[in-house]
């Protein structure tokens, strides 16, 4: 029998694979299930090169439009890029936004594909679900997009995104932007298919309802009385716009963090008893039970003592997300007034921080017309209120160190988009969306207005660097107090107007555009308007045409 001659040097190398692979499998956790998973997904319909065709077929479109305040789901067929896909569900999604549409009198609501929901086998190339954004409230056409691409960038686990052309039975609905929701294959693709708990805590009080969690459904009978403030008809903080007033761990009628106070949605600890944190548990994303609520409640009476940060946040992902949402000024967020807007990841009691829904960013929630305190938003109290009030990020500024770090992100962060990079990137993506906006036959502003809002999204970005490179430098205070204080030193905003971006008003700048009709074309709508090329219009359905497997 003969032998390798390097028979010793395969043994060792054979040993050290066994000795790898055995550590790998230690605390029965596999290298497969902790790396980052490839769905299928990522490269086509988030494909940011190009603006997806999607169009929506049913039989009783315009009784389904009817019905969108109901949030029931319905089935369809969607045909992506050419692809069909069968009997799928589809529904209106949102919460104010949705009021706000019926309001005014448009029919451009927002949905929510779920492919698996009348058939378990049935998947986008592994995705289950997503959402089709109306772009409401951004004359941009980018806050949402822009945002998610810079998390993405700069390594946050963020959802993937594009811009999608809608057609329904053939006819121009509008340009959408298609956002991966954050579920079972957004956990998968991120974190593997070992992956931890998700909840997007939200307050009913603020907002929140129906579909923030996995099972949690919201209607007139699931408010009990004793939920109500006391000699009113509305649940405690008057709508859906304002914070309440109760303090951290009041509520009324209940116990502490019950209904009428967000205490567990500012991430406090507030006691051992689940009970306390509905707006958590309740608004759970994954299936959980009595272990895991004490295990992240663990976590959170950590995270407000501020002591080994460590072991209980995951530092680097969690400053990275505090660094790009600083950035982009998003008031309707955890750093906000409302203090909703996110999700929370936990696995092994290490909290992280997902981003979501930024259609009011770069201080379109405020709706002020001068910039100047907007793009100087000092990035060393970015919270509404007292700091202490946000313990996930109150421990950045409680510590030198930490304070150091997120300083270093930040211009890490700055170097990245310098010399007019992130304004290139704008334009970029400005071209690209343009001749969609233009025929859009359902936007919520002019195309003029588009134009306006993209050159001074570009101003303001441009603008908000330069205060930020000051505060890094410490020509500009980076705090509230000091600002005041100092108020000559602070870039002038003066000349740009923050609502040409779009804000709270859902009309943004298209008070004057003409309502949908059935159809989805607005009566008056120019004719002749030829689609840009390689634009699909009124596609018939392939025949014959298989689903993707599910993966």
């Amino acid at each position: 029998m003969s032998t390798h001659r390097h028979i010793d040097k395969i043994c060792l190398g054979a040993l050290a694979i066994v000795l790898v692979i055995t550590i790998l499998f230690m605390n029965g956790t596999t290298w497969l299930s902790v790396m980052k998973r490839t769905m299928g997904y990522e490269t086509r319909l988030f494909d940011t090169s190009k603006v997806h065709a999607v169009e929506i077929i049913m039989d009783d479109w315009e009784e389904f439009i009817a019905g969108c305040e109901d949030e029931e789901y319905v089935p369809c067929t969607i045909i992506i890029d050419n692809e069909v896909y069968k009997n799928v569900g589809i529904r209106a999604k949102g919460n104010t936004s949705l009021s706000s549409v019926a309001a005014s009198g448009s029919e451009r609501y927002s949905f929510k594909i779920e492919f698996d929901h009348y058939d378990e086998s049935k998947n986008y190339y592994g995705l289950d679900k997503i959402s089709l954004n109306n772009i409401i409230q951004d004359n941009t056409y980018m806050k949402d997009y822009l945002t998610y691409q810079l998390m993405g960038e700069f390594g946050v686990s963020a959802p993937l995104c594009s811009y999608s052309y809608i057609t329904v039975n053939g006819e121009d609905w509008g340009l959408y932007l298609a956002v991966e929701c954050v579920e079972e294959s957004f956990l998968t693709r991120n974190y593997g298919t070992d992956y931890g708990e998700l909840y997007k805590p939200d307050s009913t009080g603020m907002g929140g309802g129906r579909g923030n969690g996995e099972h949690f459904e919201m209607d007139e009978d699931s408010v009990p009385d004793k939920n109500l403030a006391p000699g009113t008809g509305d649940p405690p903080g008057g709508n859906d716009f304002g914070e309440n007033t109760f303090a951290p761990g009041d509520s009324a009628g209940g116990g502490p963090g019950g209904f009428g106070s967000n205490s567990d949605v500012k991430l406090q600890y507030i006691d051992d008893d689940p009970d306390s944190y509905p707006n958590i548990f309740d608004n759970a994303k994954t299936d959980i039970d009595s272990t895991d609520e004490q295990r992240l409640i663990a976590s959170l009476k950590q995270l407000s003592e501020g002591e080994t940060i460590e072991e209980i946040v995951d530092v680097e992902s969690v400053i990275r997300y505090f660094v790009v949402h600083n950035f982009v000024c998003n008031e309707d967020s955890y750093t906000g007034t409302m203090v909703h807007n996110y999700y929370l990841y936990e696995k092994d009691g290490k909290l992280s921080m997902i981003p979501w829904d930024y259609n009011l960013a770069f201080g379109g929630f405020s709706g002020e017309t001068d910039a100047t305190d907007t793009v100087n938003e000092p990035i060393d109290t970015p919270v509404s209120g007292d700091m202490s009030d946000r313990p996930m990020i109150a421990w950045i500024f409680a510590d030198e160190e930490y304070t150091e770090l997120y300083h270093a992100y930040f211009s890490e962060f700055l170097e990245r988009y310098e010399n007019g990079k992130l304004s290139a990137m704008i334009d970029e993506v400005a071209a690209m969306i343009a001749p969609y906006v233009e025929k859009d036959p359902t936007k919520f502003c002019t195309y003029e207005a588009f134009e306006n809002g993209v050159a001074t999204l570009k101003e303001f970005c441009e603008l908000r660097m330069e205060s930020i490179a000051g505060q890094l430098d410490g020509t500009i205070p980076s705090t509230t107090s000091g600002q005041a204080e100092d108020p000559d030193s602070l870039i002038d905003g003066l000349g740009i107007s923050i609502s040409d971006m779009g804000s709270m008003n859902v009309t943004g700048g298209n008070a004057g555009m003409p309502k949908p009709g059935n159809s989805g074309m607005p009566e008056g709508m120019p004719q002749g308007m030829e689609p840009p090329e390689g634009m699909p219009q009124g596609m018939e359905v392939p025949q014959g045409k298989e689903l993707p497997e599910k993966k």
